[in-house]
């Protein structure tokens, strides 16, 4: 713990790593927003990027937050949200993983990760990223030793473009381990006229992904991860939409 407290980054983060809604629900889902938000401190200058690039995907899932929030209401389900961008740690990839801390997001260079020295970094694991998954391993503890059920799903989006190609698909459900559940998703979802698919745009990769490998997998409970395109999510209206068509299936 002492490489920490000599981080420049010391008293930066004095908001909560997260918010936690509903916390007491007996619903078996625990929603999981590890990209909900875009906030990173004044003093860090958007880590040296531009107030438009400081609000694109890169920086957070762009209505990923807002689906979560309706689904939680519909569901009565606990809700668990980041608070801090992902730019300054990544809370859906292993602590170690090469862009747990990204210096370049997809087209954008991030000039405030780079050259961090390991202080920084493990003050960022520390403040940020260990309170996040010990909330939720916590979340899970209680549940599984009263015996009740747990799901855990993580709420994302994606963008409509990605390194100039176009991405016709409307929402994926990413998955290891708990196929029947994510199957009876996708049933569900190709019953709508949208483009769906399994494990698209991205699949779960142990090595690279946090919530589904770390807190579903491996302890055996069911656990996906939805990806919706962010142009979907842009208009209260379309989150109420997707809201409505995941809702029924969680």
């Amino acid at each position: 713990m002492h490489a920490c407290t000599e981080s420049a980054e010391l008293g930066l983060y004095t908001r909560p790593a997260y918010n936690l809604s509903r916390a007491d629900s007996t619903h078996p889902v625990i929603l999981v927003c590890e990209h909900a938000s875009r906030y990173i401190p004044e003093a860090l200058n958007n880590l040296g990027l531009d107030e438009a690039a400081a609000a694109e995907h890169i920086a957070w899932d762009i209505g990923a937050l807002q689906l979560a929030e309706q689904l939680s209401e519909r569901l009565g389900a606990t809700l668990l949200s980041a608070n801090y961008s992902r730019l300054l740690i990544d809370l859906n990839r292993p602590r170690h993983a090469p862009d747990s801390i990204p210096a370049q997001s997809e087209i954008y260079q991030v000039p405030g990760n780079r050259e961090l020295d390991e202080a920084t970094r493990e003050y960022r694991r520390q403040t940020l990223f260990k309170p996040f998954h010990s909330r939720l391993q916590t979340l899970i503890d209680e549940r599984v030793a009263q015996r009740q059920a747990v799901r855990v799903v993580g709420i994302h989006s994606f963008t409509p473009v990605y390194y100039g190609q176009p991405r016709p698909l409307e929402a994926g459900v990413l998955f290891g381990q708990a196929k029947a559940y994510a199957q009876r998703l996708l049933d569900g979802l190709g019953e709508l006229p949208l483009k769906v698919a399994g494990n698209q745009p991205y699949k779960i990769d142990p090595l690279g992904d946090m919530t589904v490998p770390v807190h579903g997998d491996a302890r055996g409970l069911d656990s996906v991860l939805i990806e919706v395109r962010n142009d979907l999510l842009r208009s209260p209206e379309a989150v109420s939409r997707w809201a409505g068509y995941l809702a029924p299936l969680l």
